[in-house]
C-alpha cells in the first residue's frame, strides 16, 4: 500500500430487482438525504442497497428518502427506484449523489431484503415501472 492511500471495499451490488434494461440508460441524479434512511434496514453494510424504493422530499427538492407510504414529507408518493449501490456516509448529515430508476421493470421478489411496496406506491409510478 503506498502512504496516504487508502483502499475502500464494500459488498457486491445485488441488481437482480431489474426486471430489464429498459429504463437503464436513463436514469435520473439525485441526493439522498441520509437522515431519512435507516442504517440497519437501508445500509446495514456501509452502502445503500440498489432496489430502495424513493420518494421525493417536498422541503428539499432534490433530494430523495425511503418510500413511506405513512410519510408527511413527499416520500409518501414513491417516484423510483435507488439504481445501484451508494456508499453510505459517516455522518448522516452528508447527501450523496445518487441514480434513481424511473422507467421499466422491477422484480418485486427481489427487492432488498425487507423492502417491500404497497399497492399505494404501485399506484403512484402505473404506467412508468411495471412490476413482474
Amino acid at each position: 500500500m503506498i502512504l496516504g492511500q487508502t483502499t475502500e471495499t464494500f459488498g457486491s451490488d445485488d441488481q437482480s430487482w431489474l426486471g430489464s434494461a429498459h429504463g437503464t440508460d436513463s436514469t435520473e441524479t439525485i441526493s439522498l438525504d441520509t437522515s431519512t434512511f435507516t442504517a440497519n434496514t437501508h445500509y446495514p453494510d456501509g452502502y445503500f442497497k440498489s432496489g430502495i424504493p424513493l420518494g421525493a422530499i417536498t422541503a428539499t427538492p432534490g433530494k430523495y428518502g425511503p418510500y413511506d407510504n405513512a410519510a408527511s414529507d413527499g416520500r409518501q408518493t414513491l417516484v423510483g427506484f435507488l439504481y445501484a449501490a451508494v456508499k453510505a456516509p459517516t455522518v448522516n448529515t452528508v447527501d450523496p449523489s445518487a441514480a434513481m430508476l424511473t422507467h421499466g421493470k422491477v422484480r418485486e421478489s427481489r427487492l432488498p431484503s425487507g423492502i417491500t411496496v404497497d399497492a399505494a406506491g404501485k399506484a403512484d409510478v402505473a404506467g412508468a415501472i411495471r412490476f413482474v
